[in-house]
């Protein structure tokens, strides 16, 4: 007796064609980005133990001396151990800043499969290296700042690749939810590079780095043998970016007119971002391949250096919370290194879902600024309402880290993903150009510019002077712990200001957006 077809058989033989490999591609490059940000978080987790609280360890084995710092690891167990920590994050960061403006000129003109694998195993390799300096045992600042500036490189392949995949595979209708979805990746990368490296960060630290590299390598292999860039590449059809319908000869657009037509541009949509429109007449492949943009031709796309600039301030505090929170866990509410790691991953937990609430929400009114904007004006003052409340429980701090995360990093997904496709695919392009990967590049090397500026390190800068305050404040305990949270809540409050001139500037040049409310209280 033979046994009925599988039940995920059955339901993938009942999806259309086009709709098998979309989901394969969306999965596909959701691994990629997850495994990219899984190797990019065991830093942040293995600080603490580099250089921990030796005291709190019992007395020293060897009997030297220096008996505060004879469990850290040299050359971090000096009393400038956090300028060296910010010297390897500034490393990375100014080396993916540089590589990024560069990284999306070759992706737009080398196939999206090669740079993007060959990244991912290059990305592993070097990974990998600086765990190896435990087992080699070496003490060298400039080997871990060289395999820095290394990884920073190799890692500006993932980000215009994944997107430029996406968006060649989903149109604009409802853009924002799938990308809010499948941006996730970010924060499920951080949490299971949290979760792996302090798996093993008070034992071997350095398999807190081999680990990831392994898995980033093995997932660029996966993606070499299966990516898909293009749907012309296996006969489906290409999705529509925008229609010559959408604005009418009196000059009113459709979605003016029809506040659907915002997220139905393509027909109803499916979970495959198919039109049910037929589009049966649409060529299955381009006449010619189209050029790849400028670097100048997609700084002239309309809302590409506002949005730039927005992303400069959101990336300096989410970056910050990605290499700092564990340590200030660590120091002001005084968990270990293990429990400091999962709490942090709570900040994750709510960027997942201000993701996803962005995308629904910009994809509903048609407004990506007016939605970001809201978000980043909120999370400003709820920074500092961390800073104050944050200490005084579990659950409050969770509650805390759970909601600072989702106003953070909700508007940051929503402009690295469903804007940067938006502004990619962009109506004045004429389909003459290929910008996505340029496009992207351009947006996120903008705002990785940020935590790496400001007299050198930003983000670092402040937990520098946090580390100053506390100082201050074992002489004077009448001044409050936790001065680097207030700090961000500063950072963050630039942006409800920058994005109604992406709004006002891409208005005036006939790209319709929502109007932000808060323009006028922010000087306009």
């Amino acid at each position: 007796m033979r046994a009925a077809l599988a039940p995920g058989i059955r339901l993938l033989r009942a999806l259309p064609r086009d709709s098998r490999y979309r989901g394969l591609t969306l999965v596909l490059t959701f691994l990629s980005y997850t495994s990219y940000h899984l190797s990019r978080k065991p830093i942040s987790i293995v600080k603490s133990q580099l250089h921990p609280n030796c005291s709190a360890l019992g007395p020293n084995p060897h009997n030297d001396s220096n008996s505060t710092t004879w469990c850290s690891w040299a050359p971090f167990d000096g009393d400038n151990y956090k300028e060296l920590f910010g010297a390897l994050d500034n490393a990375f960061l100014v080396a993916y800043a540089i590589g990024m403006f560069i990284s999306g000129i070759f992706g737009e003109r080398l196939p999206l499969r090669y740079y993007l694998s060959g990244g991912m195993v290059l990305s592993g390799l070097f990974t990998a290296l600086f765990g190896l300096g435990y087992f080699w045992n070496i003490h060298v600042l400039w080997y871990f700042i060289v395999v820095q500036v290394c990884n920073g490189l190799v890692q500006t392949t993932g980000w215009p690749a994944v997107v430029a995949c996406v968006g060649n595979w989903f149109g604009k209708g409802k853009r924002g939810l799938i990308m809010g979805i499948w941006n996730s990746h970010t924060s499920v990368g951080n949490i299971l590079g949290s979760l792996i490296a302090g798996a093993w960060v008070s034992s071997a630290w350095g398999l807190s780095f081999i680990v990831p590299g392994i898995i980033i390598t093995i997932v660029g292999i996966i993606c070499f043998f299966f990516l898909v860039e293009y749907p012309e590449d296996v006969d489906c059809n290409p999705p529509l970016h925008h229609t010559a319908a959408d604005e009418d000869p009196g000059g009113v657009t459709t979605s003016e007119k029809d506040p659907e037509a915002v997220i139905s541009n393509e027909g109803p949509l499916s979970l495959s971002g198919q039109s049910s429109v037929d589009h049966s007449n649409s060529p299955k492949e381009p006449a010619e391949e189209p050029e790849a943009i400028s670097f100048l031709g997609a700084l002239r796309i309309p809302g590409v250096v506002e949005f730039s600039l927005c992303l400069l301030f959101a990336k300096l505090v989410s970056y910050t919370f990605l290499y700092w929170l564990p340590l200030y866990i660590v120091n002001v509410a005084h968990f270990g290194a293990k429990e400091a790691g999962d709490l942090s991953t709570l900040f994750d937990v709510g960027g997942i879902l201000g993701g996803i609430f962005a995308g629904l929400v910009s994809d509903y009114t048609g407004g990506r600024a007016t939605t970001c904007c809201m978000m980043l004006v909120v999370a400003a003052p709820m920074l500092f309402l961390y800073n104050h409340v944050g200490q005084n429980g579990i659950g409050t701090s969770i509650a805390m880290l759970i909601i600072c995360g989702a106003l953070v990093n909700g508007p940051y997904a929503l402009i690295t993903t469903a804007v940067s496709a938006d502004l990619g695919t962009h109506e004045s392009l004429k389909g003459n150009a290929k910008a996505l990967s340029t496009v992207t590049a351009i947006i996120d090397g903008t705002g990785s510019v940020a935590p790496c500026s400001c007299g050198g390190q930003r983000g670092p800068w402040l937990v520098w002077l946090h580390g100053k305050a506390e100082r201050v404040r074992s002489c004077h305990p009448g001044v409050a712990p936790g001065a680097t949270v207030p700090e961000l809540g500063v950072s963050a409050a630039p942006e409800g200001c920058l994005l109604p001139l992406a709004v006002a500037a891409a208005s005036s040049r006939g790209h319709r957006e929502a109007v932000c409310p808060m323009s006028r209280s922010c000087g306009h």
